[in-house]
């Protein structure tokens, strides 16, 4: 049994709610995009060497992580697939600026 939604009734939910009212995979696919921004910034910013099995726990918590991400996006709009990409950036630039000054500390040492 499928509700057609009108516009006057979608008003007032997120953009997420809209966009999975007209399309149920779209819900889907933004949890998606926010584990895949989330194991990104968690490899750039913290990640460690660590035993498999300790590594399958960590990803497992994160996914139950960000299922809360999602919920929060999803019904509240809060913009959690940006805050995501802009610190996959933030982290991204400045493990290349720690790099290249591990570069240079080599040339000169």
């Amino acid at each position: 049994m499928e509700h057609s939604f009108t516009q006057e009734e979608l008003e007032g939910y997120s953009w997420l709610m809209r966009a999975s009212a007209e399309n149920p995979w779209n819900g889907f696919w933004a949890f998606i995009a926010i584990v895949a921004l989330a194991v990104i910034v968690f490899n750039l910013g913290f990640a460690r060497k660590l035993p498999v099995l300790k590594m399958a726990v960590i990803y497992i918590l994160l996914v139950v992580g960000c299922f809360v991400l999602w919920f929060l996006e999803f019904l509240f709009g809060a913009p959690m697939i940006i805050v995501l990409i802009i610190s996959a950036l933030v982290l991204g630039a400045y493990r290349y600026r720690l790099y290249r000054h591990r570069q240079e500390e080599q040339k000169q040492g």
